[in-house]
């Protein structure tokens, strides 16, 4: 199956058991449902909504291992990479492709997020994992009110001087900004892919020309999400306008209103729950359980996006 990254990524949530170890039963079934969806061709684990930054190296690895023999023979494989070192970049990067990893979602090193960079220690890092993993990449475009934010010129550097880097994930929740390096990104690396990742409102950041996405949200309720890429790519803006209302049923209840975080990716997994996918909606701390309260309006906002129950417990 040759690679595909002009696609819809959902990027998938781990079930664990009670004792915290992954539940590789529920993830099966899972993850066969999910790409069961016309429009899914690539799947992202290890991303944010994966809880990245609560599993050990061993498990990123499992995790990865276990999409690639479940799914690998029907889609794109892409596991996140986060490490605050190059070293451990890169070797979170070979562990991927070992485990059957078709590319990576590269994030920046959080301690950008408090510091910054400098353009060059930027490059250097994406291509010094693309030159000793030789794994393709996506790139994690952090949002512009960030310190680890890419900005145009750098970003248009590494997609025309890095040749593993294929696609980015536009993560910039700027609009403005968002649009016009769209744009510029079309014009100048018209080869490059573009998948939006704004969860929060998906449909109106299709509006300057996507090729697919990274979304919690297409693992979570693909079958909103699919209809309405399909609905934007035959100009059918009619039926986007309902799927839209739908969705914002889910993002109203999974976001409030901003862009996803810790909590966001906990009232994701409590929708996996309700919707009979995952046995418990269990997170690594330090995120907490959900209160009833919240439970309660998360069952409002499914009852009002009209999904199904899917029961795929055993």
């Amino acid at each position: 199956m040759s690679k595909k990254f002009d696609t819809i990524f959902p990027a998938v949530a781990v079930p664990f058991n009670e004792d915290n170890t992954i539940n590789e039963t529920e993830f099966r079934n899972y993850l066969d449902w999910v790409v069961s969806y016309d429009g899914i061709d690539g799947v992202v684990c290890n991303g944010h909504t994966g809880e990245i930054t609560g599993l050990t190296a061993a498990e990123r690895k499992r995790v990865t291992e276990i999409v690639h023999d479940e799914v690998g023979d029907k889609v794109t494989v892409v596991s996140g990479v986060s490490s605050e070192s190059t070293a451990g970049a890169i070797q979170g990067a070979k562990d991927a492709k070992a485990a059957g990893a078709d590319g990576i979602l590269l994030m920046p090193p959080h301690m950008w997020l408090r510091f910054g960079f400098t353009e060059e220690s930027a490059f250097q890092f994406v291509k010094d994992i693309s030159d000793q993993a030789d794994i393709d990449i996506i790139i994690h475009l952090y949002p512009a009110t960030s310190k680890a934010f890419y900005p145009l010129d750098l970003l248009l550097r590494m997609c025309k001087e890095i040749s593993h880097v294929k696609a980015v994930k536009m993560g910039t929740r700027v609009q403005s900004v968002y649009e016009r390096e769209v744009r510029a990104l079309r014009k100048e690396s018209p080869e490059t892919k573009l998948l939006t990742c704004h969860d929060e409102y998906i449909l109106s950041s299709l509006f300057p020309g996507m090729d697919g996405a990274v979304l919690g949200f297409a693992a979570c309720i693909p079958e909103l999400i699919t209809a309405g890429f399909k609905a934007y790519y035959q100009d059918d803006w009619k039926k986007i306008h309902d799927i839209d209302d739908r969705i914002y049923a889910m993002a109203n209840v999974i976001y409030h209103g901003g862009q996803p975080s810790g909590e966001a990716h906990a009232r994701l997994k409590e929708v996996l729950v309700q919707r009979g996918i995952f046995s418990n909606a269990l997170m690594r701390k330090p995120v907490m359980p959900l209160s009833k309260e919240v439970k309660d309006n998360i069952a409002n906002g499914v009852k009002l996006s009209g999904v199904e129950k899917v029961n795929l417990i055993k």
